[in-house]
């Protein structure tokens, strides 16, 4: 039986719908690609199902699933939406003859152990199951810049090898980066975990 999830999660297009509806039971909804800018009604619908059910963004890792997604965040209540993500991997999906523009997978091509992963970190809720609550981290930018991912000539380098660790695509802002940890991890647990990841090449120093 898959698992259902309280949330309605929006994709970009029909094969990523098709995709999902494999893996979980939920009120999955497109946004035709950079038809959304255009459709007032489901810019609409959308709004309604946030403020009724909540709303789950799982766009591909590309530069055009990250205009969505920033046009979305901008257009939809802040408190009422979750950001999934799936990891930057090289490939095609099978339907296609040639890899997308940028060579990445979308959501169409994901795996469905990547798919439950990305929503299970989103903190989405799965009927019937505990879910772990969002934002139970207290990280701030302050911290990310003791960390050395904020501030510095590295910090660029550090942030992608942290992403990279972390299977989460490459294009995420800083404040994207950071709602994540605090969604996964504890800020000590966050703390830890970069610590020891730049451990070897000394990238990072003690934590103040």
């Amino acid at each position: 039986m898959k698992p259902r999830i309280r949330e309605a999660i929006v994709v970009e297009g029909r094969y990523d719908r098709n995709n999902l509806s494999q893996v979980v039971d939920a009120l999955i909804l497109e946004t035709s690609g950079f038809g959304i800018f255009r459709d007032e009604e489901q810019l609409a619908l959308l709004r309604r199902l946030a403020d009724t059910r909540g709303l789950i963004l799982l766009t591909d890792p590309d530069g055009a699933g990250f205009v969505i997604r920033n046009y979305l965040k901008g257009a939809l209540p802040k408190d009422k939406v979750k950001h999934a993500y799936v990891p930057d991997i090289r490939g095609k999906e099978r339907r296609k003859r040639t890899p997308g523009k940028e060579g990445k997978l979308g959501v169409e091509g994901m795996s469905p152990e990547r798919l439950l992963q990305a929503l299970q970190r989103a903190g989405a809720t799965f009927i019937g199951e505990d879910t772990p609550q969002a934002s139970t981290g207290g990280l701030t930018m302050a911290d990310l810049y003791a960390l050395g991912l904020t501030g510095t000539p590295d910090a660029a380098a550090r942030r992608a090898k942290l992403l990279q660790h972390l299977e989460l695509p490459a294009r995420m802002s800083t404040k994207a980066l950071l709602a994540v940890l605090n969604t996964l991890y504890s800020a000590e647990e966050a703390r830890k975990l970069v610590e020891d990841l730049f451990s070897e090449d000394n990238l990072v120093g003690s934590t103040p």
